[in-house]
């Protein structure tokens, strides 16, 4: 391609909304352009990228044994309710009717749509398993679309499904897919981590993996150990408790203590002169309307995604001062465990307590030499709690646990039977019985993959694209197209390198060799080649934008070196 005639524009600036560097560079160097939030035109130079890891993803999925198929982002609604999702998914679904008042959605996923295709096309175990996958336009009204291409309204995505007839045989499946992952991110020049997770709004009954590119402007905390291959979310993370047993030791009864407007941890620890950790911090929940205690160490925050998960609950917030007063018979700030009747959730930290300070369950008193098991019921006790940075990893219970910043790629989950028997998708086995088909499904965000390539892979100047995703490999770039003598030998690589199959662009504007260097940095291709005063000795300077190691070479050499960085982007 000839830089005259691409159909880009560089900025020198960026717009101020962009504040995350991928969407700085991806704008300022004519790879996209916005159209309304969330929403963005991929320019010839974004398209090609975007095409370059949609490559990626098939290779790797048809290697995996998946078959690609397209289907319909127009979704019935009447799929979603059946599944129990059309409400259940919230705001993010974009609903809409037809001339005939007819309900849809846009698709932000398809598992109702694939479901019922393979309800409709298999009916025998001999027909299984089989894993579909498409590359396809979705759909999610973000209440805050930011960050460009890695929080948007309408994305690329990789969804595939796969479909067994036993749970060992979902396991295969999971396991094709999560090293197929693993392939291609590694090929996509990703540092990534696969983390342990919730599943969140897809559901299922089987375990679960993100795939989280390391970056720190990601919105994901990610839990990892050092000494071995443990990574969670933080939503997710557990650490090996170091807890101090203390059963058997005398304890004195317990102690009224009067806190006139002592609320928080902060004020009842400055009042008391104490530490976090000796008080037992009793929150209570609303968990599907009803109340639930759970009771973490003062210097511990509660898990409320692992408290859900817990009661199986569709949904779990603070209570309000009504059900705390209902609950307690105090205000919020004096809640205690002993005497509720509402269920106790007891973290394991708190019942390890020799003794603690407690809310009194009336406002403005505390009670001290509370004792976990004397004074309360530690019968409901587990892993209610966030895990803290340097806690030990619960895996190999050796390294000591590290909170690094990511961006979610990816993930793969096992279904199971969520969705194949709300919509009635079974089989006959061998035995002539119908049985529910065993489902797992796996997600690739495209086109936030192409944003976290650049978050990872960027200097001051522009992008650095790893050459397997780069929209081009060589960037031509003469000093004067006046000069015959440049333009010539710039020209005659132009040719040969077309004919060798390898994608060039050729800067043959007529510009000042200043702005060229800055636009050929900005755009970030992985090889540069000089072509200057030195082309009339045949010679022209080789330049490689990751290291950024110069040479002046022979115009055969330099074809040479371009010749060998193609063929290991290959693979």
């Amino acid at each position: 391609m000839r830089q005259s005639q691409l159909f880009a524009t560089t900025l020198r600036e960026a717009p101020a909304e962009a504040e995350v560097a991928s969407h700085r560079l991806l704008l300022r160097a004519g790879y996209i352009r916005q159209l309304a939030a969330g929403i963005y035109t991929y320019m010839p130079l974004g398209r090609r990228v975007l095409r370059n890891v949609e490559a990626i993803v098939r290779q790797e999925l048809e290697r995996a044994g998946a078959q690609e198929l397209l289907m319909p982002a127009l979704q019935p609604a009447e799929l979603w309710k059946d599944s129990g999702r059309y409400d259940a998914y919230g705001p993010e679904l974009i609903r809409l009717s037809d001339r005939h008042g007819r309900e849809f959605a846009l698709g932000p996923t398809h598992e109702e749509v694939i479901t019922t295709l393979v309800k409709n096309e298999i009916g025998s175990y001999r027909r299984l398993p089989v894993t579909l996958y498409q590359v396809q336009t979705k759909f999610r009204d973000e209440r805050r679309p930011r960050s460009g291409l890695l929080r948007g309204r309408e994305f690329l995505m990789k969804d595939a499904y796969s479909f067994d007839a036993t749970l060992e045989g979902l396991d295969r499946s999971y396991r094709k897919m999560y090293d197929a992952y693993h392939r291609i991110f590694e090929r996509c020049g990703l540092r990534f981590r696969a983390v342990e997770a919730d599943a969140g709004a897809i559901g299922g009954e089987g375990g679960t993996h993100e795939f989280m590119a390391l970056a720190d402007i990601g919105e994901d905390i990610v839990v990892v150990c050092p000494h071995c291959d443990y990574a969670a979310n933080l939503e997710q993370a557990a650490s090996k408790a170091e807890l101090a047993e203390h059963r058997g030791k005398s304890v004195p009864a317990i102690e009224t203590i009067h806190t006139p407007d002592v609320r928080t941890i902060e004020q009842l620890t400055r009042h008391l002169a104490i530490q976090a950790g000796d008080v037992i911090k009793t929150i209570i929940y609303s968990a599907d309307g009803n109340p639930v205690a759970v009771l973490v160490r003062g210097d511990h925050e509660v898990n409320e995604l692992k408290v859900k998960n817990l009661l199986g609950a569709n949904e779990i917030v603070l209570a309000d001062s009504e059900t705390v007063m209902k609950a307690t018979g105090a205000e919020i700030g004096f809640a205690g465990p002993i005497g509720l009747s509402i269920p106790l959730l007891v973290d394991e930290a708190v019942a390890a307590m020799e003794r603690g300070i407690a809310g009194g369950n009336e406002t403005d008193y505390h009670i001290g030499n509370v004792v976990p098991g004397r004074d309360f019921s530690v019968e409901r006790s587990g892993d209610f709690r966030s895990v803290k940075e340097g806690e030990l990893c619960s895996r190999c219970e050796e390294g000591r646990l590290q909170f690094v910043k990511g961006i979610e790629v990816g993930h793969v989950f096992k279904l199971g039977t969520k969705y194949s028997e709300a919509l009635g998708a079974g089989y006959l086995d061998a035995n002539g019985k119908e049985q529910s088909i065993i489902m797992g499904c796996y997600g690739i965000g495209v086109s936030r993959v192409v944003a976290a390539i650049v978050e990872q892979h960027h200097d001051e100047r522009g992008m650095v694209w790893p050459t397997s995703v780069a929209p081009y490999l060589v960037h031509l770039v003469p000093v004067s197209v006046k000069d015959e003598t440049q333009r010539q030998v710039a020209e005659d690589l132009y040719g040969t390198l077309q004919r060798m199959g390898i994608e060039v662009l050729m800067d043959d504007r007529d510009e000042r060799a200043g702005v060229k260097f800055k636009d050929a940095d900005l755009i970030g291709l992985p090889i540069r080649i000089v072509i200057g005063k030195d082309a009339a000795d045949g010679n022209v300077e080789y330049a490689e934008r990751h290291s950024g190691e110069k040479r002046l070479v022979p115009v055969a050499e330099a074809l040479d070196l371009i010749s060998g960085a193609n063929a290991a982007s290959l693979h």
